[in-house]
């Protein structure tokens, strides 16, 4: 599986949207890229519901919603930050409604938090933004609400990986 990961991420006729569509687990759930422009600054993703992805409620399961917005904000970041290590610090869900049909991911970084990114990246070395987005249903009503925390630190940084929960407790 990683041979063949490591073939698709190589193939530089291949474009983001592709690549992204053809990861393994993404294929298998069958995703399908709507938009990537402005340098990964706006993206839009369905997120098919069909009888894998539906819950025995009938909606769509909370981990598929989680394992697609997990990495995007990170990408994103990656794209418009190169240079830099790059992964996801944290990530909160809230489910306002079920997920009663296709879902459509949109995530977008706008020019104001892009410059304040900067601004930090040049006074520190490094930032941690949040970013917000969602899953919204056929008819455009957001039914997920996704609090995606992004660690952006200098490349060959020693601890580039979200660090263990310290303790036994929930924190």
């Amino acid at each position: 599986m990683q041979r063949l990961m490591g073939w698709v991420m190589a193939r530089r006729w291949l474009t983001d949207a592709r690549k992204l569509e053809w990861y393994p687990p993404f294929w298998l759930m069958r995703i399908r890229v709507l938009e990537i422009r402005d340098g990964w600054r706006v993206v839009r993703i369905r997120l098919p519901l069909h009888a894998i992805s539906r819950n025995p409620g009938g909606v769509m399961f909370g981990g598929f919603q989680a394992s697609l917005a997990d990495p995007i904000a990170a990408l994103a970041c990656a794209r418009v930050f190169p240079g830099h290590s790059v992964w996801t610090r944290s990530l909160a869900i809230d489910f306002d409604r079920g997920g009663s049909t296709d879902l459509e991911l949109r995530f977008e970084m706008p020019a104001s938090q892009e410059e304040a990114i900067r601004a930090e990246l040049a006074a520190r070395g490094r930032a941690t933004p949040v970013f917000e987005y969602g899953y919204h249903l056929a008819d455009g009503t957001r039914c997920t609400r996704i609090r995606n925390t992004v660690a952006i630190r200098p490349r060959g940084y020693d601890r580039a990986t979200t660090p263990p929960a310290s303790g036994t407790g929930v924190e």
